[in-house]
């Protein structure tokens, strides 16, 4: 018999029993479609998250900060030439972080101040929701975050060009504030730009601490040329007394933790899944039954074994295609429309809007073919069953 005499007895079922076929397809669909929606939650997750936190530059970013108590070495301007004759080092960024108080409008504002060149601001993939940022020329203007914004009940933009003096205290070898070690800087700064933010935090350029005295930089930011060698250029700072820290670190254990959450979210999408199969498997028991007296004439008129095996176990396959295939549609509208409920609350409530759901194409894919082959196995019993009827038999069924 040929292929596609046995694709038209197939589906010949859709026709006949339109109803309960269309059924245990939604059936499958809603099994499918529980994976796809749980699954792709923890995807948008872990993607929202790695978004949030990395760029380009920061997976080649190594943090370099002092060793054990007792290590003679400093982040000084001397430590920065030495790290930069390393092999691979493309750059050393210097970051100075100390408390600090903001003069805006005659009000003060205690505020966190991180003093670096404008090769920080890029490589931490900072950007400006308001304005822009400084330039290495631009010595006196400086960026906030939005939280300093809240605090003054300010619109953002009417923020920019504003002028703000700073006062910056000192830390002490403990790596305390000290408020009686105190510098501010003659010329005031100007405001050209405001980043997403929930501490108060002005970022400014180091050139305009001209005259300030200070022994050691919080930490050094060193950029490698590609992530292959950052763990020879870790090796080589360590070896220096330095302590060094990564955020591919960070990603790895993040990583862990999601795939463990994918598993978990898994495991109870495919609890609908196999509630689903059982239902397909019972449709297709039920079609045996009904189509025995059919299986007998299409015996005794010539057709094989592997022909009426054949035809049980492809209308069980297609309709497991289907199944996955609406299923996959279901579970992307599922998570689209909760994804945009989700985001009209942030938006309403001051927060941003985030996708919260991402599905990658080989995991739709597989998803698509373990449907179809969800099905395949239901079939394989009622088919088998049917190759082994007695024609006789079949033909007195009732």
């Amino acid at each position: 018999m040929r292929f596609f005499d046995l694709l038209k007895l197939s589906l010949r079922m859709f026709k006949a029993r339109t109803m309960r076929t269309l059924l245990t397809i939604l059936g499958m669909s809603v099994g499918i479609a529980a994976i796809i929606f749980l699954v792709s939650f923890g995807y948008g997750l872990q993607r929202t998250l790695l978004q949030k936190i990395t760029t380009a530059d920061t997976l080649v970013t190594l943090d370099v900060t002092l060793g054990e108590t007792g290590n003679k070495e400093k982040l000084d301007n001397t430590t920065i030439e030495k790290l930069r004759t390393i092999p691979n080092v493309a750059d050393v960024i210097p970051v100075l972080e100390l408390a600090g108080q903001g003069k805006f409008d005659n009000i003060t504002l205690d505020i966190g101040t991180v003093s670096s060149t404008v090769s920080l601001l890029k490589n931490e993939g900072l950007k400006p929701d308001f304005g822009r940022l400084f330039t290495e020329t631009e010595s006196q203007n400086i960026v906030i975050t939005s939280a300093i914004t809240k605090v003054f009940n300010v619109p953002p933009e009417e923020m920019l060009g504003k002028t703000v003096s700073l006062t910056l205290f000192q830390t002490d070898a403990s790596g305390q504030t000290n408020k009686n070690a105190s510098f501010e800087p003659k010329n005031t700064y100007t405001i050209v730009g405001i980043i997403p933010g929930e501490e108060n935090i002005a970022y400014l350029s180091l050139d305009s601490l001209t005259g300030f005295s200070f022994e050691s930089y919080t930490e050094l930011k060193v950029k490698c040329f590609s992530t292959d060698v950052l763990n020879s250029v870790r090796a080589e700072i360590e070896s220096q007394g330095f302590g060094v820290s990564s955020i591919s670190e960070t990603i790895s254990q993040a990583n862990k933790v999601f795939r463990v959450i994918q598993i978990v979210l898994m495991i109870f999408g495919m609890i609908a899944l196999i509630v689903s199969a059982i239902g397909m498997f019972n449709t297709m028991t039920i079609a045996l039954l009904e189509r025995t007296e059919e299986i007998g004439i299409m015996k005794a008129i010539g057709a094989s074994r592997t022909n009426i095996s054949m035809m049980f176990i492809m209308e069980s396959t297609l309709m497991g295609f289907l199944g996955a295939l609406g299923g996959v549609i279901l579970g992307y509208l599922e998570g689209k429309i909760l994804n945009v409920l989700i985001n009209l609350v942030a938006n309403r409530f001051g927060g941003e809007s985030v996708s919260l759901f991402f599905s990658p194409f080989w995991f739709v894919f597989t998803v698509i073919v373990f449907g179809a082959f969800i099905g395949f196995l239901t079939g394989v019993f009622p088919a088998r069953k049917a190759s082994h009827i007695d024609t006789l038999d079949a033909l007195r069924y009732k």
